[in-house]
Protein backbone atom coordinates (compact mmCIF):
# COMPACT_ATOMS: atom_id res chain seq x y z
CA UNK A 1 0.00 0.00 0.00
CA UNK A 2 1.42 3.37 -1.01
CA UNK A 3 1.24 6.46 1.13
CA UNK A 4 0.74 8.47 -2.07
CA UNK A 5 -2.55 8.35 -3.95
CA UNK A 6 -2.80 9.96 -7.36
CA UNK A 7 -5.07 10.39 -10.33
CA UNK A 8 -5.23 12.35 -13.54
CA UNK A 9 -7.83 14.91 -14.51
CA UNK A 10 -8.47 16.26 -18.00
CA UNK A 11 -9.47 19.93 -17.80
CA UNK A 12 -12.86 20.47 -19.39
CA UNK A 13 -15.08 23.48 -20.06
CA UNK A 14 -16.82 23.10 -16.67
CA UNK A 15 -13.49 23.70 -14.86
CA UNK A 16 -12.74 26.98 -16.66
CA UNK A 17 -13.61 30.48 -15.40
CA UNK A 18 -14.05 33.84 -17.16
CA UNK A 19 -10.25 34.24 -17.34
CA UNK A 20 -10.03 31.02 -19.38
CA UNK A 21 -8.05 29.05 -16.82
CA UNK A 22 -9.06 26.53 -14.15
CA UNK A 23 -11.20 28.26 -11.54
CA UNK A 24 -9.54 28.46 -8.12
CA UNK A 25 -12.67 27.06 -6.44
CA UNK A 26 -12.34 23.99 -8.66
CA UNK A 27 -9.01 23.16 -7.03
CA UNK A 28 -10.65 23.21 -3.60
CA UNK A 29 -13.28 20.78 -4.89
CA UNK A 30 -10.54 18.50 -6.25
CA UNK A 31 -8.68 18.63 -2.92
CA UNK A 32 -11.77 17.33 -1.12
CA UNK A 33 -12.50 14.81 -3.88
CA UNK A 34 -9.06 13.20 -3.95
CA UNK A 35 -8.86 13.07 -0.14
CA UNK A 36 -12.20 11.22 -0.10
CA UNK A 37 -11.08 8.82 -2.83
CA UNK A 38 -7.85 8.08 -0.98
CA UNK A 39 -9.76 7.40 2.24
CA UNK A 40 -12.19 5.09 0.43
CA UNK A 41 -9.25 3.10 -0.91
CA UNK A 42 -7.70 2.48 2.55
CA UNK A 43 -10.41 2.84 5.20
CA UNK A 44 -11.20 -0.87 5.41
CA UNK A 45 -7.62 -1.48 6.58
CA UNK A 46 -8.25 0.71 9.65
CA UNK A 47 -10.38 0.59 12.76
CA UNK A 48 -11.99 3.84 11.55
CA UNK A 49 -13.78 2.47 8.46
CA UNK A 50 -17.20 3.76 9.58
CA UNK A 51 -15.94 7.26 10.34
CA UNK A 52 -15.51 10.25 8.05
CA UNK A 53 -13.21 13.22 7.64
CA UNK A 54 -14.05 16.89 8.03
CA UNK A 55 -11.83 19.61 6.57
CA UNK A 56 -10.99 22.20 9.25
CA UNK A 57 -8.14 24.21 7.73
CA UNK A 58 -6.98 24.75 4.18
CA UNK A 59 -4.04 26.59 2.69
CA UNK A 60 -3.57 26.65 -1.07
CA UNK A 61 -0.95 28.30 -3.23
CA UNK A 62 -1.51 28.83 -6.95
CA UNK A 63 1.80 28.78 -8.80
CA UNK A 64 0.89 28.46 -12.50
CA UNK A 65 -2.29 28.66 -14.54
CA UNK A 66 -3.86 25.59 -16.14
CA UNK A 67 -6.05 25.76 -19.22
CA UNK A 68 -8.72 23.91 -21.18
CA UNK A 69 -7.63 20.40 -22.31
CA UNK A 70 -4.56 20.35 -20.06
CA UNK A 71 -3.95 17.11 -18.19
CA UNK A 72 -3.42 17.48 -14.44
CA UNK A 73 -1.84 14.87 -12.18
CA UNK A 74 -3.10 15.17 -8.62
CA UNK A 75 -1.07 13.59 -5.81
CA UNK A 76 -2.05 13.38 -2.17
CA UNK A 77 -0.69 11.84 0.98
CA UNK A 78 -1.26 12.14 4.73
CA UNK A 79 1.46 13.53 6.96
CA UNK A 80 2.13 12.69 10.62
CA UNK A 81 -0.90 13.42 12.85
CA UNK A 82 -0.89 16.56 15.00
CA UNK A 83 -3.02 15.72 18.03
CA UNK A 84 -6.59 15.32 16.77
CA UNK A 85 -5.72 16.91 13.42
CA UNK A 86 -4.56 14.95 10.40
CA UNK A 87 -2.49 16.99 7.93
CA UNK A 88 -2.75 16.10 4.25
CA UNK A 89 -0.73 17.35 1.29
CA UNK A 90 -2.30 17.71 -2.15
CA UNK A 91 -0.19 18.66 -5.16
CA UNK A 92 -1.33 19.42 -8.70
CA UNK A 93 1.07 18.96 -11.61
CA UNK A 94 0.74 19.93 -15.25
CA UNK A 95 3.50 18.91 -17.66
CA UNK A 96 5.52 17.69 -14.65
CA UNK A 97 5.48 21.15 -13.06
CA UNK A 98 3.89 21.88 -9.70
CA UNK A 99 1.04 24.28 -10.45
CA UNK A 100 -0.95 24.20 -7.19
CA UNK A 101 0.20 23.24 -3.71
CA UNK A 102 -2.25 22.57 -0.89
CA UNK A 103 -1.85 21.83 2.81
CA UNK A 104 -4.99 20.83 4.69
CA UNK A 105 -5.93 19.76 8.20
CA UNK A 106 -8.71 17.25 8.80
CA UNK A 107 -10.38 15.75 11.85
CA UNK A 108 -11.91 12.30 12.03
CA UNK A 109 -15.61 12.38 12.87
CA UNK A 110 -17.85 9.60 14.16
CA UNK A 111 -20.63 9.56 11.55
CA UNK A 112 -23.32 8.58 14.07
CA UNK A 113 -22.48 10.91 16.97
CA UNK A 114 -20.92 13.71 14.87
CA UNK A 115 -18.13 13.94 17.46
CA UNK A 116 -14.45 14.29 16.65
CA UNK A 117 -12.40 11.15 17.32
CA UNK A 118 -8.79 10.97 18.39
CA UNK A 119 -6.51 8.90 16.16
CA UNK A 120 -3.85 6.54 17.43
CA UNK A 121 -0.45 8.22 16.93
CA UNK A 122 0.81 5.38 14.73
CA UNK A 123 -2.37 4.77 12.78
CA UNK A 124 -0.75 5.66 9.45
CA UNK A 125 2.02 3.11 9.93
CA UNK A 126 -0.58 0.44 10.49
CA UNK A 127 -2.17 0.87 7.06
CA UNK A 128 0.75 2.02 4.90
CA UNK A 129 3.26 -0.74 5.67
Amino acid sequence: MSLIYQKQIQVTEEHIDQLNHVNNVQYVHWVEEIAAEHWESVKDKTEYAKDGWMLVDHHIQYKKQVYLHDMITVKTYPKAPEGIKQPRKVEFYCNDRLVVDSDTLWVLVDIETKKVKRLDEDWLGNIFE
